[in-house]
């Protein structure tokens, strides 16, 4: 019930159109509720036809008439408005899920799948529409059409009334079981509508992967198996829903015609009781069918409201991990001095990610981050632009708290070149100045230019207006990294973090991006996730983690010279890049005839 009052608020929001929907639907009530009074006089006129006055019998048949188009004109405005209001209040929920999924934080989406929220924005809204347009209005109907039916019934004659509604506890108690019933079978068919619209997802966005491995016919019986449920569980709902209407049309069926046996017999007995009186009784048991026939899809409405809005209201009710302080300041352009201070983080109490790290990170200072896989070395960064909170400690931006300012004013001061790359499918243009709303197009060719893909950019035939592609698939590995270092690069901020940000180029490809962005980094605080030895040697401090501990820090000097976790890490991986990148260094420079430059010496390594 809470769940339903909280949609019909929604709609009740509208209040004119509401209003007018609820005049409408009374007024066809009215018009309707009257054709069955008008045409039992009409019998009964026409049962003494000889005596009858002619011309009443045309002004009650012209009343008839009138009374129907009335109820149909009527009809129109109520359905047409109902619908309008169905579809406001949709628009109202799609556009509060979409800010509630760009509220929440990265625990949030982390622990949720992404199909069963794009099910929650479509299908379970399309339950809340149906509710709106055939449960909230529509019931009003239903409730006014019985009730005067109920009256007009017991006036014209007691016993067949009293037959007649004999059967009402019946259906009432058979409803309340139905409608407990469906909510259940609802909530499985959206739960497992979600689960569909994953598995296409995954399967869309893996398409290379699944084409790579021949994995076609696999993928086709996952998703069958997934549709067969979903047709099973949605059948079973209908099959439910049909059976309900089906035994409420017998009963009435039933019970219409004991009415005319017994009627027909008061007909011929009683002289107070005429055959037009029978026919409008019969007229408005007949408006009972429609009803009766409507509580069975009223009640799936109401059913499917509930299993949908329970869902939707679980997104829109949940709290984010990551919340502005409500006197939360706007952060200014920093120097980029940041802290870690005992800062502690795991995205449960029980297994920690990151433990008791304290960090200073001098303003231009490059900070880079080693460690085995799970060390904590993202998470780590992460907690600089608040994608999560710190659970203990307390992480500061020249001495300001990130937790004391506003999340815009953060993150303009923070820049991410994440490992894995995300493309929107727009133009080059349009995601290089992405967030960037006031970018010059002079200030996007400079960031292109910087990330060394400008030349490859003026290559194509359309420029800086070539689509990506979906998620930037017609780009290679390295093209989307160095598109996604040049959208950081528009930012211009302070603080920059490169998370493995060229780990999907070649050598040659590397060494220009790190000349490239020598003259960026200069006067930054940067901290870099990395894997190869340029990075790390040209690093002003060297962090290694371990179990979610710096275990180590200093530069690479003083770190070899200690001869423990940076030394093995440097002779087992690092040493063997070092030579990698040599060989690779010479071989190009053999084949242009130029002098090689040992690896380390180039100033791009800074």
């Amino acid at each position: 019930m809470a769940i339903i009052l909280r949609l019909t608020a929604m709609a009740f929001r509208y209040r004119g159109r509401t209003a007018v929907a609820y005049l409408a639907l009374l007024g066809a009530a009215a018009a309707q509720l009257t054709i069955p009074k008008l045409l039992g006089n009409s019998i009964n006129e026409l049962k003494k036809y000889g005596d009858a006055d002619q011309s009443l019998i045309v002004i009650l048949g012209l009343g008839i008439l009138g009374a129907f188009l009335l109820r149909g004109l009527l009809e129109y405005v109520r359905l047409f408005n109902s619908e309008a209001l169905s579809q406001q209040v949709s628009y109202d929920l799609r556009n509060s899920l979409y800010n509630s999924y760009q509220r929440l934080g990265f625990a949030y989406h982390d622990t949720e799948h992404t199909g069963n929220l794009m099910s929650i924005a479509t299908a379970d809204v399309d339950g809340v529409r149906r509710y709106i347009s055939m449960g909230l209005v529509r019931s009003a109907d239903i409730v006014l059409l019985t009730v005067v039916s109920c009256i007009m019934m017991f006036v014209l004659n007691w016993d067949l009334a009293l037959i007649t509604l004999s059967f009402v506890p019946f259906l009432a108690l058979r409803s309340s079981i139905i409608m407990r019933k469906l909510r259940r079978l609802w909530t499985g068919v959206q739960v497992l509508m979600g689960e569909m619209v994953t598995v296409l997802q995954e399967n869309l966005s893996g398409i290379t992967v699944v084409k790579s491995f021949a994995a076609e016919e696999y993928e086709k019986k996952r998703f069958a198996n997934k549709t067969g449920e979903l047709a099973q569980q949605g059948y079973q709902a209908d099959k439910t829903e049909g059976a309900n209407s089906a035994v409420m049309t017998f009963f009435f069926t039933l019970v219409t015609g004991f009415i005319l046996w017994y009627g027909g017999r008061q007909v011929i007995t009683d002289p107070a009781f005429e055959i037009g009186d029978l026919v409008e009784f019969l007229a408005y048991m007949s408006m009972l069918q429609l009803p009766v026939r409507m509580t069975a899809f009223t009640i799936n409405a109401f059913s499917r409201a509930i299993s949908s809005g329970e869902r939707i209201f679980q997104v829109l009710d949940a709290e984010s991990a990551i919340v502005e302080k409500p006197d939360a300041v706007q952060l200014p352009r920093t120097r980029g001095a940041v802290r870690f201070e005992a800062v502690s983080f795991g995205y449960n109490e029980l297994t920690p990610v990151v433990s008791r790290v304290d960090i200073d990170a001098k303003p231009g200072q490059i900070t880079a981050v080693l460690g085995a896989p799970g060390s904590g070395k993202t998470t780590l960064v992460h907690l600089i632009p608040r994608f999560y909170d710190a659970s203990q400690g307390r992480v500061t931006i020249d001495g300001i708290d990130v937790r004391d300012v506003t999340l815009e004013s953060l993150r303009r001061n923070v820049g991410i070149v994440q490992q894995d790359v995300f493309l929107f499918g727009a133009s080059i243009k349009e995601n290089i100045s992405y967030g960037v709303a006031d970018a010059t197009h002079d200030d996007i060719v400079h960031a292109a230019k910087v990330a060394q893909l400008h030349d490859f950019i003026m290559s194509l035939p359309d420029g800086y207006d070539t689509p990506v592609g979906e998620q930037g698939h017609t780009l290679s590995g390295g093209q989307r990294q160095r598109l996604a270092i040049a959208r950081t690069i528009l930012v211009n901020p302070p603080v920059l973090i490169l998370d493995d940000s060229t780990s999907s180029v070649d050598v040659e490809t590397e060494r220009a991006i790190r000349r490239a962005l020598a003259d960026v980094i200069t006067g930054r605080t940067t901290f870099v996730i990395a894997h190869r030895l340029s990075t790390v040697r040209g690093a002003d401090l060297i962090l290694v983690m371990k179990d979610g501990k710096v275990a180590e820090q200093g530069t690479h000097q003083q770190l070899m010279e200690r001869g423990e976790i940076y030394r093995d890490i440097y002779e087992l991986q690092l040493r063997p890049q070092e030579e990698v990148i040599l060989d690779a260094t010479l071989e190009t420079t053999a084949i242009s005839g130029a002098v090689p430059m040992p690896a380390g010496d180039d100033g791009g390594d800074a």
